[in-house]
């Protein structure tokens, strides 16, 4: 190469500048999706619902877990499922953030009607994470959840064939926990609802499932301790519904109250939402709260509002 010739030393001095440029570009990138990495690695959700739990069964059980959470978080104990107050409709409210109406999950069996979509309209939780870098998991304790999991948005499902015990849950959720340390994580524990049917909402026997819950829950949270997660963890405790008599609905006040309880980073201690006036927590809070704390934009269509009064400085 003749360096003395204008012609190719314009050439040389062109090519090393578009070299520098895209140089230039790629550490620019590089540095952005490091920095979203970065971020995500950072912020952590698990979404916790207790099947059928009415908030004032939390008086009489024996449940130091569940208590641990509110007297060191922010809490509401007169929350609102959605009006039909049925388990797959009001878990898919949860966790899209919008009305029964919108995400069109009416049915509460394991499988939709011949023809219909088994999924959510709208995209869940886990999808939108899934966008935005986080690992997810979901973990239940009934057989209908698979339908909340579109494929390629949970990256580590446990879902049973029939409903399960809630140490069985427990123990699903800790060996995916100690094996992958899941981002955005939701777990479902059933027996409460179930002894409701069976024997009653607010008899004995359902405020020892309650206990039994709540001990499951304890082992949880001893695993996220042990692999230093737990404090870095936003946990949200909540219910799809409550009940009266053998039964449930979203009409009746008994099955429409559910608690609501978020401990955490920068989470107010020993605070009840219901001292704010105006404030109502609707289910669909959960799904835009969760969203607000991994940084991730609400859909327009969005029903449910982030909760950020349980900051100690609002975001």
């Amino acid at each position: 190469m003749n360096l003395m010739n204008p012609k190719t030393f314009k050439t040389s001095a062109t090519f090393t500048n578009r070299r520098q440029l895209l140089l230039l570009v790629a550490s620019v990138l590089w540095i952005v999706l490091w920095g979203a990495n970065l971020n995500a690695a950072d912020k952590r959700i698990m979404i916790i619902s207790i099947d059928g739990l009415r908030p004032d069964l939390l008086i009489r059980a024996k449940a130091p877990a569940i208590r641990s959470l509110y007297t060191n978080g922010t809490f509401s104990f007169w929350a609102r499922t959605t009006e039909l107050g049925n388990t797959l409709p009001s878990h898919a409210s949860m966790l899209t953030g919008v009305k029964i109406s919108k995400h069109g999950i009416t049915w509460n069996g394991d499988n939709p009607a011949k023809g219909v979509s088994p999924h959510p309209k709208v995209p869940t939780l886990f999808e939108l994470a899934k966008k935005a870098g986080y690992s997810t998991s979901l973990v239940a304790g009934k057989s209908k959840f698979w339908q909340l999991a579109k494929p390629k948005t949970v990256d580590h499902l446990s879902v049973p064939k029939k409903t399960i015990e809630d140490q069985e849950v427990a123990n699903n959720a800790i060996k995916i926990i100690r094996q992958y340390k899941p981002q955005v994580m939701f777990v479902h524990l059933a027996r409460v609802d179930s002894t409701g049917h069976s024997k009653g909402w607010g008899s004995v026997e359902q405020i020892k499932a309650v206990e039994t819950a709540d001990a499951a829950l304890g082992k949880i949270f001893t695993q996220m301790k042990r692999i230093r997660i737990y404090d870095k963890t936003l946990i949200i405790l909540t219910s799809d519904h409550g009940g009266f008599g053998k039964t449930h609905n979203g009409g009746d006040p008994r099955g429409r109250h559910i608690p609501w309880i978020a401990v955490g980073p920068g989470v107010k201690k020993n605070f009840d939402l219901t001292t704010i006036k105006d404030l109502v927590v609707n289910t669909e809070d959960s799904f835009a709260t969760a969203c607000d704390h991994l940084g991730i934009a609400l859909p327009d269509y969005t029903d449910g509002k982030p909760i950020k009064q349980i900051y100690q400085k609002n975001k």
